[in-house]
């Protein structure tokens, strides 16, 4: 499965492999003179919901270390 593309101004070592988007699922080459439109939706692969199992929410600037649940790339 590909790694999610991700819009959040996080290091990649900071991110969580379990925080999912629908934007990893749309295969198009990446264009750096295009800004990201990110969808904002984001869900966890722990719990399948926008909750991750800690009951907090699953998004980039909330999946970081120090969370219970972070798997870190």
């Amino acid at each position: 499965m590909p790694e999610p593309m991700n819009s959040a101004p996080q290091l990649a070592g900071q991110r969580c492999r379990c925080l999912r988007s629908k934007e990893m699922f749309i295969h198009v080459e990446h264009d750096p003179r295009i800004p990201s439109m990110g969808s904002g939706i984001f869900w966890c692969i722990h719990t399948h919901n926008c909750l991750g199992p800690d009951g907090r929410a699953a998004e980039p600037d909330e999946c970081k270390p120090g969370r219970s649940c972070f798997d870190p790339l």
